[in-house]
């Protein structure tokens, strides 16, 4: 090795320890999501939903899911422990623009235990509001060739953190006011506050 090529290797080893963030940068990004049942840890498929991840992060960043709610425990019928919660942030909270939509067939990503993924209506309505599968909820992703809307959700991360704080949300008692007859029954009579949200790594 010539001196110029070893002193090049020493300069970038010392680059790295010098600057060990650097290390980090290709990791997935984490958001720490504490309530006021627990903490829930999420790691972000930022690579696999870019545009999903983007969103949730920038809303995130601007701390406008603080002060939100867990407000929807949605049960699976007849299948003990299965389901998931819906969360958003405060209604004083202003929306971003709607994102594109990212189907579990572009990104891979199924809606298996833990999985977060966002609510929306049509493809392409996506904000704020987002849900974490307490179960396996495979009818959630999509399905082509399937009549009417098919694209399923955009689910883009998965709990490593908290699941037991997930289902414990999704066994509170229900039955509060409900904002569209699909809700009906599923309304947390008191919803789980989220006092705040931040990235972890």
């Amino acid at each position: 090795m010539t001196d110029i090529a070893r002193r090049t290797l020493i300069g970038a080893a010392g680059l790295v320890v010098a600057t060990p963030g650097l290390a980090l940068a290709a990791g997935k990004p984490r958001v720490a999501i504490q309530t006021s049942a627990g903490l829930i840890v999420v790691e972000l498929e930022d690579k696999k939903a870019p545009i999903t991840s983007a969103n949730f992060l920038r809303y995130v960043d601007a701390k406008k899911y603080d002060g939100g709610t867990f407000y929807r425990a949605s049960r699976t019928k007849g299948v003990k422990g299965a389901g998931s919660i819906q969360g958003a942030p405060p209604p004083r909270a202003r929306r971003f623009a709607p994102i594109a939509h990212e189907s579990t067939t572009k990104t891979g990503i199924r809606h298996k235990p833990g999985v977060i993924s966002m609510a929306r209506n049509a493809p392409g309505t996506a904000t704020c509001d987002f849900f974490i599968c307490a179960s396996a909820m495979p009818y959630l992703d999509a399905h082509p060739g399937a009549k009417g809307d098919n694209l399923g959700f955009a689910a883009f991360g998965t709990v490593v953190e908290g699941l037991p704080i997930v289902k414990k949300i999704l066994a509170m008692p229900t039955g509060g006011p409900a904002y569209t007859e699909a809700m009906k029954d599923e309304m947390l009579k008191a919803p789980v506050q989220i006092i705040g949200m931040k990235r972890v790594g």
